[in-house]
């Protein structure tokens, strides 16, 4: 394994910046390489442990099984791609709430079109574990707070029904997200024209009598 966790939630660097972190934290590191990539259920403990280069009774002193490996996945990835990486891409490259909401797919068109993309693991493992199990309510959470986000800059621009908005604009990104897993590198520039549209309908009107 040649990996470690780059500051936009990608993991491909040499094995010896993962050897220098502590066991847990390589560990992790490892899951975030191997579960980002292919999945929960495809990878198994043993290769995990391998992986990392522990033994397994310090796997298990800090991971009481795979699914709490998965957990602390999730939270590292919520961490390090949404708030790290998306979010705090869109903040710095927009002076405004909507240039904000807009710049969110300027930077999936980046992540789009990079030789590792790989997906949406919120996304992924929802749809690999389903809803019911824990992993897949994690994953329900996490997408929830993305949303939250969205209804947040949505608020802050002034717009109307910003619930229905920021479903809306969410459904933009998941569906460009799936688009570009099925290799249509241009998904994120056509939800992005939508959104101009999206945002226009939901601007709210001025009040009577007031200008423009």
């Amino acid at each position: 394994m040649t990996s470690r966790i780059e500051d936009d939630g990608r993991a491909d660097a040499p094995a010896a910046a993962v050897v220098r972190l502590d066991p847990k934290e390589r560990i992790l590191a490892t899951a975030y390489a191997l579960f980002s990539t292919r999945g929960i259920r495809d990878v198994g403990v043993d290769e995990l442990i391998r992986e990392s280069g522990v033994a397994k009774a310090t796997f298990y002193r800090h991971f009481a099984s795979k699914d709490d490996l998965g957990l602390a996945f999730l939270e590292r990835r919520d961490q390090v791609w949404t708030t790290g990486y998306v979010v705090a891409e869109a903040m710095h490259r927009g002076d405004t709430a909507e240039q904000r909401l807009l710049a969110v797919f300027d930077v999936f068109d980046e992540w789009f079109q990079r030789y590792d993309f790989e997906a949406c693991s919120f996304v992924n493992v929802l749809l690999e574990m389903g809803a019911g199990h824990p992993l897949g309510q994690a994953c329900v959470e996490y997408l929830g707070r993305i949303r939250g986000q969205l209804r947040r800059w949505a608020d802050e621009a002034g717009l109307s029904d910003t619930e229905e908005f920021s479903n809306a604009w969410h459904l933009l990104m998941k569906g460009s997200i799936i688009l570009a897993a099925e290799g249509d590198l241009q998904a994120a520039s056509r939800a992005r024209k939508m959104g101009l549209r999206l945002l226009e309908e939901h601007r709210s009107p001025p009040e009577p009598g007031k200008e423009v």
